[in-house]
């Protein structure tokens, strides 16, 4: 459209309508670039979103850190001073429904204990932002089938916070596996933990999501999938423990290790622990392995093959400032995201199936 015709069309619209407010801008919105910059906000300010998130967002280029929703007052106080934001952005739980009216945020980030996951995505997909959610994804599949279709229905992504699927070295090996560079997998041996002596953090409460699969075991499971290039048919076998019975309550594991089968009779051996610092993926294939060490470290990993070294070095929080711009420009292009809910909703399958197996001493068929 030209620009007189272009004038004749809104002249017409103001002259008919009695109204002159409408301008260039507004009448060819559809038109316009989205934002340079997503305004991002953090629900729950606990460690993660502390010393790691919010020092991302200040690196990142294409998101920023620009709201908070916190219960506690001297935290929305602290971040306020801390990062300049305004009181408008600041929410509480009670109120974190009206952030639906706030233009400055356009992605809500739920930084949350697992067991309030589903409640705090669906809120925030049906305030009609653009939603990114922490792992473990939920407690349940069906919690994680009811987020996806919340921000299905209400037309917005979701991408869950796994930034391994963002981290260079880890795509550079994938690349391996996926290219059958080093002949067909025969196994995958991953383990992923460390020594939490916590008595009283969400991780050692059942109804808050707690116990080791959930959190550090998700990775395990995902050096498994990853490694092979697969997605498991079965669960062989699996057993949960803890040598801390005074912390790890009520069944609740510390150490969990299991078999996974995957098509063509590949197996990998995981195993996830609170009680041991444990760290490493080994993937071993027809014309060699594999070996990841640390596997999945905030800091890098380091990775070694017939095919020579993967390490390409950073520092923290790199791994956080990538994913999070991978994400805000996957919104602003509108693209597919790179983990999105359906990411999750496979492992938290997986930790349900392996929990089955290890209550009941048997196989389970996936």
């Amino acid at each position: 459209m030209n620009t007189i015709s272009r004038r004749r069309v809104i002249k017409t619209i103001a002259a008919g309508s009695g109204i002159l407010l409408l301008s260039p801008d507004t009448l060819f919105a559809g038109k316009r670039r989205y934002k340079d910059k997503l305004g991002v906000a953090l629900v729950g300010l606990g460690y993660y979103s502390t010393d790691l998130l919010a020092p991302a967002l200040q690196q990142t280029k294409h998101c920023y850190l620009a709201g908070i929703v916190t219960g506690t007052p001297s935290k929305a106080e602290a971040w306020k001073q801390k990062y300049n934001i305004p009181d408008k952005n600041i929410y509480n739980y009670q109120n974190f429904d009206s952030i639906a009216n706030n233009p400055d945020i356009d992605v809500v980030y739920v930084v949350l204990p697992p067991s309030m996951h589903k409640e705090y995505v669906i809120r925030a997909a049906n305030a009609g932002k653009e939603v990114w959610c922490e792992k473990p994804m939920a407690l349940t599949e069906a919690e994680c089938s009811a987020m996806i279709n919340a921000c299905k229905s209400n037309k917005k992504s979701l991408a869950i916070g796994y930034r391994l699927h963002h981290e260079p070295n880890t795509q550079a090996w994938r690349k391996i596996v996926k290219e059958k560079q080093l002949g067909k997998i025969t196994k995958v041996n991953c383990a992923a933990g460390y020594r939490d002596n916590r008595t009283d953090h969400w991780k050692q409460k059942k109804e808050m999501g707690g116990g080791v699969l959930y959190d550090m075991g998700v990775y395990s499971i995902q050096g498994a999938r990853l490694g092979t290039g697969m997605e498991p048919i079965a669960i062989v076998s699996a057993q949960t423990s803890t040598t801390r019975p005074e912390i790890y309550k009520n069944g609740l594991d510390e150490t969990t290790i299991a078999t996974l089968e995957f098509p063509g009779g590949v197996m990998a051996d995981i195993k996830t622990s609170f009680g041991e610092n444990v760290n490493f993926l080994n993937i071993t294939c027809e014309k060699g392995e594999i070996k990841v060490q640390p596997y999945s470290a905030y800091n890098g990993q380091n990775a070694t093959s017939p095919l020579g070294t993967i390490n390409h070095p950073y520092s923290i929080p790199f791994q956080q400032a990538k994913q999070m711009d991978d994400d805000a420009l996957s919104i602003m292009q509108k693209k597919p995201m790179l983990v999105p809910g359906e990411e999750g909703l496979r492992d938290i399958r997986i930790v349900e199936a392996i929990y089955r197996s290890a209550n009941t001493k048997q196989r389970v068929t996936l």
